[in-house]
Parts: C-alpha cells; structure tokens; sequence
C-alpha cells in the first residue's frame, strides 16, 4: 500500500509529475528540424610533398593524413586496416620517420615531406625493399604489404643513425642489423598471412646489400 505522501492533490505520483516536467522540457529545449542549421565544419588549406611532387589541399581540419593521401590525393596504396593505429598498414614515411597515417591530422603536417609506397618505386624500376619482399614472398593477400615496405625502409634508416630499440643490448652503442632487431621493430606492423619470416629475410638481403 503507497504512503499518502507518494501522491499529489490529483492523485498523481510525484514520479509521474517529474517524468512529465523532463519530457515537457525537452520539447521546448530541442528545436526544430525546419529551423535546424548544420554546424559549420571548420577547413584549413595545408602544403606538403608527397613522394616528391609539391601539393596544397584544402581540408576539413579533421582529416586524416590517410584520409588526405587515400581521398584527395588518390594514393591508396597506403591502406586504412584498423583506423585506430593497431596494425600498421596505414604507415607511411613523413620527415624521414615512419608513422601510422591513421592516427595524424593532415594539417599537422604542414611544409612536411611525405613518402607513401607510390613513392618508393615503381612497377619498372623497383625499390630494393619492394623487390626483395618480392622475392621472398613477403607477402601473401598483400594488404599489409605497403605498410610494410615502408616501415622496413625506416627501420634500417634508423639502424644506420643509431637509434636503438628495446631489444639493443647495449643503448649507447650503435644497434646491428639483426633478425631479433628487425623483428622488435617490424611488431607494429601486422601481418595477419602471417609472411613474418619472409618478411625478415627480406629486409636481411636489404640490410647486407647496405652494409
């Protein structure tokens, strides 16, 4: 049995009452479809090279550099995996360093110089990493493939300055191109084929023919 104090005058529950007054106040508050306006999406022009070429875009200031590179620029060779900087399909080299194009705003990048797979070579005239994964068969479905390839070229760039990894057994002395090196360096890059011994022993013959 309720408790007087649970009703009003009317007879009405007080929770009734308070559910009414919300959906009374949002009726008020929300406004019409007709009169509705769609927000204003901020844009910003930006100025990069990509694989060479000079390019100025005007974008929506939310866009990806994938976004950018994939829609704008019609390079899709990088490839939008996971969208969230988990597999590394989507790595391109920007400034001499690999990053996850996925997870970088286009605009962040203005005056940069941007390396996509397109860039490194060409179907005539192959880069020495895109034909040593061809050789070994570094690839297999071959989506991951250019992110890959672009992530090896950075690793053995980054040998060749020094910048150690977590497997360097010594950080203060120059790191060995090593397949324990390759392999802690190429783990951001997924290959879901799972071509990872193929894939070291690509960037192996690449590493040789440098040093």
């Amino acid at each position: 049995m309720r408790h007087s104090r649970d009703f009003d005058a009317s007879g009405l529950e007080r929770r009734d009452l308070l559910m009414a007054a919300a959906a009374a106040a949002a009726v008020v508050t929300v406004p019409s479809v007709a009169g509705a306006q769609a927000p204003t999406v901020p844009s910003m022009k930006v100025s990069f090279t990509v694989n060479g070429k000079a390019q100025a875009l005007e974008l929506d200031t939310r866009t990806t550099l994938l976004d950018a590179l994939r829609e704008k620029l019609q390079l899709a060779g990088s490839k939008k995996g996971c969208d969230h900087g988990q597999c590394g399909a989507c790595t391109v080299i920007v400034d001499g360093r690999r990053i996850n194009s996925c997870l970088t705003l286009a605009v962040m990048h203005e005056g940069g110089s941007i390396t996509t797979i397109e860039g490194l070579g060409t179907p005539a005239e192959l880069h020495p990493m895109q034909a040593a994964f061809v050789k070994h068969d570094g690839y297999q479905c071959g989506f991951c493939t250019p992110g890959q390839i672009c992530s090896a070229v950075a690793v053995l760039a980054e040998i060749e300055a020094g910048i150690p990894s977590h497997v360097s057994t010594d950080l203060t002395a120059r790191p060995q191109a090593t397949a324990v090196e390759f392999r802690e360096r190429m783990s951001g890059n997924i290959c879901r084929c799972g071509a990872y011994s193929n894939i070291v022993e690509a960037i192996t013959e690449v590493a040789g023919r440098k040093a």
